[in-house]
């Protein structure tokens, strides 16, 4: 059974950091792109980072491109999301998922985690 668990998140003031945590259960992310999404109430879940299966390639979205870095320690079955720099219009619930394929947005599983939240004020 596929279990994303994802943690770390909690309230951080304005230009600070942060880093998130997921960890996957049910299936190996060393066989799969891998992603990180957030979404804020009333909008949709958007992708902000992926990450190809060895690490080699890299996507960040522009709103996070270079504030945000996503890694991801295949032997631990985990991924992860620095968050530096951080603004208010970060604040959103952030899950991750494993991609259909690294240059789509497209999530693997349909079954999705609780999410960790971020909320970013002074």
């Amino acid at each position: 059974q596929v279990q994303l668990v994802e943690s770390g998140g909690g309230v951080v003031q304005p230009g600070g950091s942060l880093k998130l945590s997921c960890k996957a259960s049910g299936f190996s992310i060393k066989n799969f792109a891998m992603a990180w999404y957030r979404r804020t109430p009333g909008n949709e879940r958007e992708l902000i980072a992926r990450m190809a299966f060895d690490g080699g390639d890299t996507f960040h979205a522009d709103s996070v491109q270079g504030r945000f870095v996503i890694s991801r320690d295949n032997a631990r079955n985990m991924m992860f999301l620095q968050l530096n720099k951080v603004k208010p219009e970060d604040t959103a619930k952030y899950y991750c998922n494993a991609l259909t394929d690294y240059h789509s947005s497209v999530p693997r599983f349909p079954s999705w985690g609780q999410g960790t939240q971020v909320t970013v004020s002074s």
